[in-house]
């Protein structure tokens, strides 16, 4: 067993943390190039929480240009035993209104831009993204949320769109056919590089508006949704904090924590040394009980 540090991941509209005592801005190198802004590095409710804003303050970075990499990584470096992210997405389902929040358990990668894996040639490894969140921390969120006001629901399926566009009409209602639930631009590859740096993860989603499905609310216009995408800020500042309150005490190992045991397919003796030097991070729990 060991202590929590949680690390969150803000998406549009959470820039900062309110309530975070001894916090301090610090900025973390990391070998996969640079992250999308310093870490926000304080407690809350006695637990250490390690605070990234995806875009960058301000939201300088568009979804395509995250270092999605890079941000894990130093979430990594930075002690980080469990990753929770927030974003915005869109509605793709009547019942999900906005300001609606939604804890996802599956994803579907339209993503073709991005460096999906820290994994390239010189050390091979193929992690499991069956189950692509963690079940035991999206429960923690989901009772967290629901101590607060709003509805928060459990079990949506994400759709992963590149972006930065919104999508077209017959995009929305094909993935409305395929089960989807909410749409966002990144979630991908975040909760698979976060299972490779063997890190659980889940994912709070905060709706904003209906896709362009639903053709009698009008086009999805950024101007509109900012209102809500402020509420649903103030709203995940609250969930954190009583998301805090039930990490004290020891944390529990997970099945997460290992997954490298299983994956790495790479015989040592191929191990090529540029890229080990690169994952020293990702991989020191791996590297450490090898005596690597």
């Amino acid at each position: 067993m060991s202590a929590w540090t949680l690390g969150v991941i803000g998406g549009s509209g959470l820039y900062d943390i309110d309530g975070l005592h001894q916090q301090r801005w610090v900025t973390i190198d990391s070998p996969w190039g640079r992250p999308s802004d310093e870490v926000l590095m304080g407690e809350i409710e006695g637990v250490p929480l390690v605070f990234l804003p995806r875009h960058g303050r301000g939201h300088p970075t568009p979804p395509s240009q995250i270092n999605a990499r890079a941000n894990i990584d130093v979430l990594k470096r930075a002690g980080c035993t469990d990753i929770v992210s927030f974003s915005a997405v869109g509605s793709l389902r009547e019942e999900l209104a906005p300001g609606d929040f939604v804890v996802v358990d599956q994803f579907i990668d339209r993503t073709f831009a991005r460096p999906k894996t820290f994994f390239e040639a010189g050390f091979t490894a193929h992690v499991s993204m069956a189950h692509p969140v963690c079940r035991r921390l999206s429960t923690m969120a989901l009772a967290a949320g629901q101590k607060g006001e709003g509805r928060i629901v459990a079990d949506g399926t994400y759709l992963a769109m590149e972006g930065p566009q919104f999508s077209t009409l017959a995009e929305s209602k094909l993935y409305r056919s395929w089960g989807c639930d909410v749409i966002g631009m990144t979630n991908m590859p975040e909760a698979k590089l976060a299972r490779e740096a063997e890190l659980p993860y889940a994912s709070v989603c905060m709706v904003t508006d209906y896709d362009c499905w639903r053709e009698e609310t009008g086009h999805v216009e950024v101007t509109d949704i900012l209102g809500v995408m402020h509420a649903n800020a103030g709203r995940a500042r609250r969930l954190l904090v009583e998301l805090a309150r039930g990490l004290k005490g020891e944390r529990p190992a997970s099945p997460i924590d290992t997954v490298l045991d299983a994956a790495v397919i790479t015989d040592r003796t191929a191990w090529d040394a540029t890229q080990v030097a690169k994952l020293d991070a990702v991989c020191g729990r791996f590297f450490k009980a090898r005596g690597a």
